[in-house]
C-alpha cells in the first residue's frame, strides 16, 4: 500500500478478527502509543461494546458507517467500510480526514 503512506489522512486496517494489519504513517502517529505500533494488534480492546458490536455488524452485514468528531479541536471525518477479497469481506478499513474550519459545498 505504498500509495497511502503518507497521504493526508490516517487510514487503518484490520482484518475480521480485529488484527490491524496495515496503518499508513498518519494512523501510525494518530495512534502510536509510547513508540509501540497497533500493527499486528487486536483494535477491539481499544473500544468499548457498542463499537465493537458496530464493527462486527459492518463486517457481517458488508455495511459502512461515516461521521464527523472534534477531538482535540481538530474536526474530522471518519469513514469505515468493510473491504473484499473476490466479494468476500476480509475486515475494515477506517479513513480519518481533517476536516478544515470553513468547506464549499457544491450540489452537482
Amino acid at each position: 500500500m505504498d500509495w497511502a503512506e503518507q497521504l493526508h489522512c490516517a487510514i487503518t486496517v484490520c482484518d475480521n478478527e480485529g488484527t490491524v494489519i496495515y496503518m499508513n504513517e498518519r494512523s501510525r502517529q494518530t495512534f502510536n502509543k509510547g513508540g509501540e505500533t497497533m500493527v499486528g494488534k487486536n483494535l477491539f480492546p481499544c473500544h468499548k461494546e457498542r463499537s465493537q458490536q458496530m464493527i462486527r455488524h459492518m463486517m457481517e452485514s458488508d455495511t459502512t458507517n461515516c461521521y464527523t468528531i472534534t477531538k482535540n479541536g481538530v474536526r474530522k471525518m471518519i469513514f469505515q467500510s468493510p473491504w473484499k477479497v473476490d466479494g468476500q469481506v476480509k475486515g475494515m478499513v477506517e479513513i480519518s480526514i481533517i476536516l478544515p474550519d470553513e468547506m464549499p459545498h457544491y450540489d452537482r
